[in-house]
């Protein structure tokens, strides 16, 4: 077996109690440091929740806490002046409709802070439970959903507020946080971050796909992998992103010394990974598969084809190469 690598120990850290596989709030921190990259650190007001987990590795965002739904409020304390960067608050959906709207955006209209506020648009109460609340996606017979959050921040006086409806496009969260951190615009600025609690969805589609197989109907879901002749084993992919079906194997080239990224088989195809390569501009190493159940006759024709051309391609790789070694 190959000798641990020490600049890889010393520099990727062991697994600690962080967000789930494919979860939603991951692509926002891993924006986030993408931003502090191009403008320096920014003073995080956290706050109770899943988002929480920002503080720990490899993220490291977060300075304080006071309590649930309070992201805002903190933030109001730090006006760094003539520093020219402004406080950004974490706040989750729950938070939000909690008590966020009042204590935390009310007052930041009325005192006109000059303040970010992320607001996590999971879609339910995940942190207690996963409950619906206000802005919940879900039909709910007995409760009243699908009321937006960025609705309710203008509606108390919010002039600059975003909806991004996938959190999964880095680079667009990074757009989006650069933007309301450079703005001219002054008083408080509200960037809503919308995807579904991946362990909500996982435990709402798992058994309707289930279902789905058994009875022979067609079923896609996505995998995403790494190259291992590509990969060049930096593992920046896994310091900006942190998922747990992320980890490391020994590179397959003797001549290469570096383990490469390796994606098991708890993916649960978010793209997160993917994403964070190419916002960051990391390396193409990613790729993605669509694994298919119960295929129809054309999909199973089709895939023998390309089995068939690939195998031709890599036996003529093959014997170039042996007559090259003679």
């Amino acid at each position: 077996s190959m000798p641990a690598e020490p600049e890889l120990a010393a520099n990727v850290p062991a697994r600690p109690a962080g967000f789930c596989t494919g979860c939603p709030e991951r692509p926002i921190f891993s924006a986030m440091k993408l931003v502090q990259r191009e403008l320096g650190q920014l003073h995080v007001s956290a706050d109770i929740g899943c988002h929480l987990f920002s503080i720990l590795p490899p993220f490291h965002i977060g300075n304080t806490t006071m309590g649930y739904g309070l992201g805002t409020a903190g933030a109001s304390a730090f006006k760094p002046n003539g520093s020219g960067k402004r406080a950004v608050a974490m706040m989750g959906d729950g938070g939000f409709w909690h008590n966020g709207l009042t204590s935390g955006i009310g007052n930041a209209v009325f005192n006109q802070d000059d303040t970010v506020t992320i607001v996590v648009d999971n879609g339910y109460s995940a942190a207690t439970g996963g409950q619906d609340i206000l802005s919940s996606r879900a039909d709910n017979d007995i409760r009243t959903t699908k009321h937006p959050i960025e609705k309710a921040v203008r509606g108390m006086g919010v002039r600059w507020a975003r909806t991004l409806t996938r959190t999964y496009d880095v680079a667009r969260m990074r757009d989006a946080l650069r933007e309301a951190l450079t703005t001219p615009e002054k008083g408080p600025k509200v960037i809503v971050a919308q995807s579904e609690c991946m362990l909500n969805k996982q435990r709402r589609i798992k058994p309707q796909l289930a279902k789905a197989a058994s009875e022979g109907k067609r079923v896609v879901r996505e995998r995403f992998g790494v190259d291992a002749d590509t990969c060049t084993g930096d593992h920046a992919c896994i310091r900006l992103s942190g998922c747990p079906s992320l980890s490391i194997r020994p590179n397959p080239d003797p001549l290469r010394q570096h383990p490469v990224t390796h994606i098991d088989n708890s993916c649960v195809g978010c793209g997160n990974c993917g994403e964070v390569a190419h916002a960051a501009v990391l390396c193409p190493s990613f790729w993605k598969a669509t694994v298919v159940t119960n295929p129809g006759w054309w999909e199973r024709t089709a895939a023998k084809l390309r089995g068939w051309i690939i195998a031709k391609m890599q036996r003529r790789h093959e014997r170039a190469l042996a007559a090259r070694a003679f």
